[in-house]
C-alpha cells in the first residue's frame, strides 16, 4: 500500500508539472508558431486511451521534456473523435476527425510535429519515452530531418546535426 501511495505523489506530481505547459487549439496555436517561429506540436489523444494518461504523466510531465517544449515549440492538442470540433489547415477547414485522418493518425497517443513555416515534418505514433522524446524534439528544433538526417544517425552522434560537431 506505502508502494502504491508512493507511486500515486510521484505520477501526481508528473502530471502537475505537465499541466503547465500552455496547450492551445490549434488555430491558434499554428498562427502563434509561424508568427513567432517556433515548430508545432500536435497531440493527438482521445479519452479512453491509456497510453495518452502515461505519455501525459510520463513524457510531458518530465521537467526536461516540459522545459524544452515551454521554451522552443508551440503545442497544441486535438480530441481526435471529436467530429464537432473544427479546425482550418492550409486553407481547408477540418473537424478534429478529418485532421486526424488527413495527417494519417491510425494510433493514440501520436504526436505530429510542423516546421517554423507551418509544413507537416512528421507523426510518431505510440507513446514516447521521455529521454527519447528529448531527443526528438531537439532532432526537429533544430532542423535535422531537413539535412536529410535519420532520427537513428541523430542518435547515434548523441544529438548532433553536424559531421563536424559529432560527439564521440
Amino acid at each position: 500500500m506505502r508502494r502504491l501511495g508512493q507511486a500515486l505523489i510521484v505520477l501526481l506530481a508528473a502530471s502537475a508539472h505537465g499541466a503547465d505547459l500552455q496547450w492551445l487549439p490549434f488555430d491558434e496555436a499554428y498562427s502563434q508558431a509561424i508568427s513567432e517561429g517556433k515548430p508545432l506540436l500536435v497531440d493527438f489523444y482521445t479519452d479512453w486511451c491509456h497510453w495518452c494518461k502515461v505519455m501525459d504523466a510520463k513524457t510531458f510531465g518530465d521537467p526536461e521534456v516540459a522545459k524544452t517544449l515551454a521554451g522552443d515549440f508551440v503545442l497544441c492538442r486535438i480530441h481526435a473523435e471529436d467530429g464537432k470540433a473544427s479546425l482550418r489547415y492550409r486553407d481547408a477547414t477540418y473537424s478534429n476527425v478529418q485532421f486526424t485522418q488527413a495527417m494519417g493518425v491510425r494510433g493514440f497517443p501520436s504526436v505530429a510535429f510542423f516546421d517554423k513555416e507551418g509544413n507537416a515534418v512528421t507523426v510518431v505514433p505510440g507513446y514516447i519515452e521521455a529521454q527519447t522524446f528529448i531527443y526528438m524534439l531537439s532532432y526537429v528544433r533544430d532542423g535535422c530531418y531537413a539535412r536529410q538526417m535519420s532520427f537513428q544517425e541523430f542518435m547515434r552522434r548523441k544529438g548532433e546535426c553536424d559531421e563536424e560537431g559529432a560527439k564521440d
